[in-house]
């Protein structure tokens, strides 16, 4: 992995007796060469793999709500070297420690700030990390506890885009921030402590490229045939712009179908009523349903290929009834065994 860090740097936000959130702010950016680079490598990998991550931009005062500009204003006097990184980095410490402030159910953390070179863009990554106890075995066969920082759970982090934020001011996207489960936000306050707000919904873009493609089959001539091939190719150019870190490009995806003989879909879909950005990052969970259906519900769960529908699966929206044919071998056998035995 080609990762070249410039600047990183670990500051310790924690509770005392009284409850009280103090900031120990460390006055030197990290030394150790090979660990900064491992740790920031390991931790580029574990965020790009993460699923369903939001994306936004430094909000201005009054726009969708009071956002806090001190973050954006530090950053841009770093870039601009009017100050250092540690000194940029004590202004993020102290405004994470006030907005901490704000709730009862933080203890804290160690804040980790990272500046770095991927591929040909420049990253600022920032997350709140939690040390986990953990046991080793001395060379004396002894047991030792100790601490370590918990990279795998990471859920308090975001990424932001310095080449993009730099070079597109229109940018809604530049910032990326892990989200919780049932996709929502894991906590707001690390996103109000950068002054970020939400741009680019991912989901909501994968929904509108989804019905832009049903539209555009089935105002074609296609076969069914080539309407379940269009669908998939536009899954795997999604899926391979995903695996890759990259966003789906409209204009790109459209010349990719117009290989396959399907034209016009680029004017099709900018110029309809999609509300679809030219370049947008995808929801891989969303785009999935081009190629599978699935549901659950009372105790049912059904998934199969689209390509089944209409052949081995037959629905029937009158009667609120699918059949089934040919029945997967290792559900036959559970039901034979089932009504032998009752």
């Amino acid at each position: 992995m080609s990762i070249h860090v410039e600047q990183a740097i670990i500051h310790s936000i924690s509770q005392d007796k009284d409850g009280q959130l103090s900031c120990r702010l460390r006055p030197q950016p990290l030394l150790n060469g090979s660990a900064v680079e491992a740790i920031v490598a390991e931790l580029h990998q574990i965020y790009s793999a993460k699923a369903g991550k939001g994306f936004g931009y430094f909000g201005i005062s009054g726009d969708d709500g009071e956002a806090n500009p001190a973050f954006m204003d530090a950053l841009r006097g770093y870039t601009l070297g009017k100050q250092g990184f540690v000194d940029f980095s004590a202004i993020a410490g102290k405004l994470l420690q006030q907005e901490l402030s704000k709730y009862d159910f933080s203890q804290g953390g160690f804040l980790l700030l990272a500046c770095y070179t991927y591929l040909t863009s420049d990253y600022l990554f920032v997350a709140l990390l939690n040390a986990k106890p953990s046991m080793t075995v001395l060379d004396d066969m002894e047991l030792s506890q100790n601490t370590h920082l918990d990279l795998a759970n990471l859920q308090l982090a975001a990424r932001i885009d310095l080449s993009e934020w730099q070079s597109e001011e229109e940018s809604r996207k530049y910032i990326s921030f892990v989200r919780g489960r049932a996709g929502r936000k894991v906590a707001d306050f690390f996103l109000d402590f950068m002054g970020c707000v939400e741009g680019v919904n991912p989901k909501a873009q994968s929904k509108q490229l989804m019905q832009a493609v049903e539209d555009f089959v089935a105002e074609s001539d296609m076969t069914k045939e080539e309407r379940q091939t269009c669908r998939e190719r536009v899954f795997e150019y999604c899926t391979e712009q995903m695996d890759s870190g990259s966003e789906v490009m409209l204009k790109d995806l459209a010349d990719e179908l117009a290989e396959s003989g399907m034209d016009s879909f680029y004017d099709f879909a900018s110029g309809g009523d999609y509300e679809l950005e030219e370049e947008f990052p995808a929801d891989k969970a969303t785009l999935r349903q081009l190629k599978k259906f699935s549901g659950t519900g009372g105790g049912v769960s059904l998934s199969f290929d689209g390509t089944h529908l209409g052949e081995r699966v037959i629905y029937d929206p009158v009667s609120d009834t699918i059949l089934i044919k040919g029945v997967p071998a290792n559900l036959k056998d559970q039901l034979d065994r089932r009504l032998k035995g009752d």
